[in-house]
């Protein structure tokens, strides 16, 4: 069933332009991060980068047969400067994601009943959390003007659940096996 709600379909459009263009952002700033020197920030960049178009799938599969022409106003942060500017940037809109808007969001769908709706702002609440934390620990490295360490880095297709190094054996925001997860590797 498509979203009954005006109010939840608005979040949903505005959500998904967020991501789509967080997407984008994160593609640029991953290739200004490798022309300084810092792939390993690169290939986070493009790995939350996929997690981002995976939150814009779930948005704009949730609003299924709402088709339609609309003007989609959605936060988003511009410009490409040096690669820990850049990465203030992120960590600004993951904050703004994860503190003030899908709260919001998440919260209007839960009290609107749109299961569909609920269930994409949650799975991008829950990714949010982390993508802010390794964009901080990727500005530590790149305030001392260097590259982060950084092994793999896994992203979940299902809800953007991102993780480095270790491997869950399910994802522990949407439950999908292991082996499906997308791996970025040096």
């Amino acid at each position: 069933m498509s979203v009954k709600n005006d109010m939840t379909a608005d979040f949903l459009r505005s959500a998904y332009g967020g991501e789509s263009m967080a997407h984008m952002r994160y593609l640029i700033w991953g290739d200004i991060a490798d022309k300084e020197g810092m792939p390993n920030i690169g290939r986070l960049f493009r790995a939350i980068a996929y997690a981002e178009w995976t939150h814009a799938d779930n948005h704009f599969r949730a609003l299924k047969d709402r088709v339609g022409d609309y003007s989609v106003t959605a936060g988003a942060v511009f410009g490409a400067g040096k690669t820990v500017d850049n990465l203030q940037g992120a960590i600004d809109g993951e904050l703004h994601e994860v503190e003030q808007m899908y709260p919001v969001y998440l919260n209007a769908a839960r009290y609107q009943e749109e299961k569909d709706a609920e269930r994409a702002f949650h799975f991008a609440l829950e990714a949010e959390k982390i993508h802010a934390r390794l964009f901080k620990e990727a500005q530590e490295a790149a305030n001392q003007g260097k590259d982060m360490e950084l092994g793999p880095v896994y992203v979940c297709p299902v809800c953007g659940h991102t993780v480095k190094d270790h491997l869950p054996d399910v994802c522990p925001v949407c439950g999908t096996k292991k082996e499906m997860y997308k791996h970025f590797t040096a």
